[in-house]
């Protein structure tokens, strides 16, 4: 996972609320398991129109916003199926971080564990966010907690773990790794009942 401190970048404003896993990544999508590959399949359903073409209308489809890392959404993200997917297909789209008024548990846990910061602001930080402008940045500051736009500092909560472990650029994997020493120790102890 690469290491993740702060994201100066800029956002797309999909205000939705519940912004299911359906939604962010349609079932027919669901057959490879190599965590790339997804991102033009993002948001399908409302993406293309039923002629395979893009939704001009459609806000990830407007060429001001081609680039941006930060997607700024309503409450309730990520509930549905506990596909992994869905956490794939907004990394390999280019998204670092979503701002939303909550998530469903899994989703949540599946960004952490795959290098995308779930971000939970109340309504009144994210109505003031919904106003960035496409050319406008924001500054997402993991060490301090803070999500900055113009002369506005908005505080979210983080478990201190994840923090940890986004910072160092670490997955579970690299976590346990770290105690490789300790295993081997263990695993040289432990009785052999072969």
């Amino acid at each position: 996972m690469k290491a993740f401190t702060e994201e100066i970048g800029r956002a797309v404003v999909i205000p939705n609320d519940s912004i299911n896993t359906d939604i962010i990544l349609p079932k027919q999508f669901l057959k490879n398991i190599l965590k790339t590959g997804f991102g033009k399949d993002l948001f399908f359903d409302w993406r293309y129109l039923e002629d395979g073409t893009l939704n001009p209308d459609f806000e990830l489809n407007k060429p001001e916003h081609k680039g941006a890392t930060i997607l700024i959404t309503g409450t309730d993200f990520g509930s549905g199926s506990s596909r992994e997917h869905a956490v794939w297909a907004l990394t390999d789209y280019g998204f670092k971080a979503v701002i939303a008024g909550g998530f469903s548990d899994i989703f949540y846990m599946n960004a952490t564990k795959n290098g995308l910061l779930p971000i939970v602001l109340p309504e009144a930080d994210r109505a003031i966010l919904r106003q960035v402008k496409a050319d406008e940045l924001i500054t997402i500051d993991l060490p301090n907690q803070v999500v900055i736009y113009q002369t506005q500092t908005f505080h979210f909560d983080i478990n201190p773990q994840w923090k940890e472990k986004f910072i160092k650029g670490e997955d579970d994997i690299d976590h346990t790794l770290q105690f490789a020493n300790q295993i081997t120790a263990f695993e040289q102890k432990r009785p052999n009942f072969g």
